[in-house]
């Protein structure tokens, strides 16, 4: 039995390989998008395509979704660096910039918001201007599953992220962080 399933899953993954993956490899360029030689192309969302440059040898798995609010503008606006793995649904919600390094670890789920909706209690929400600052992992940064990185937040190189959390303030370099908010537990 266990040869039977590892024949089916090399065998779909070779059929996407020679079949899917050109056509989407194709598609994103045509839409603008900078998908580096090596990374496979999952089934993954983009409202502003030529705003997206990703590495050499990424993994991305499917539902990741590359949202930027506000009007067209020249890009890249998110940039991931080479051989770095972004996980099933990892939510980009920029106005600003967001960068991720090299050989970074994105679990499953993880969202980026690079900005906030004014708070002034003489307007509506919807109707204030959105406080935008750019979010930047260094390389070789790990974030555990459903991770919340805010505007504004640098996370060192080499840092690691709890599960969970949610960073509002700057990690410096191989530090660990956890909770919500986000505190330092430990170091590397």
């Amino acid at each position: 039995m266990r040869l039977w399933h590892k024949t089916i899953f090399r065998g779909r993954d070779w059929f996407d390989r020679l079949t899917v993956q050109p056509f989407r490899r194709v598609k994103w360029k045509l839409s603008g998008a900078e998908i580096k030689k090596g990374t496979r192309i999952p089934r993954m969302w983009a409202n502003w395509p030529h705003q997206l440059r990703i590495g050499e040898n990424c993994v991305l798995e499917p539902g990741i979704r590359f949202k930027l609010d506000g009007p067209w503008a020249p890009g890249p606006s998110i940039d991931v660096g080479n051989k770095t793995f972004l996980g099933n649904n990892v939510e980009f919600n920029a106005q600003g910039k967001v960068t991720i390094g090299e050989r970074c670890l994105v679990g499953a789920g993880c969202r980026f918001i690079d900005h906030d909706h004014g708070i002034e209690a003489n307007a509506p929400m919807g109707d204030q201007s959105c406080d935008i600052s750019p979010i930047q992992l260094e390389d070789e940064v790990w974030l555990g599953a459903n991770v919340i990185v805010l505007k504004g937040v640098t996370i060192g190189k080499g840092a690691v992220i709890g599960a969970g959390a949610v960073v509002r303030e700057n990690v410096p370099e191989g530090e660990i962080w956890a909770g919500v908010p986000a505190r330092k537990i430990g170091s590397r």
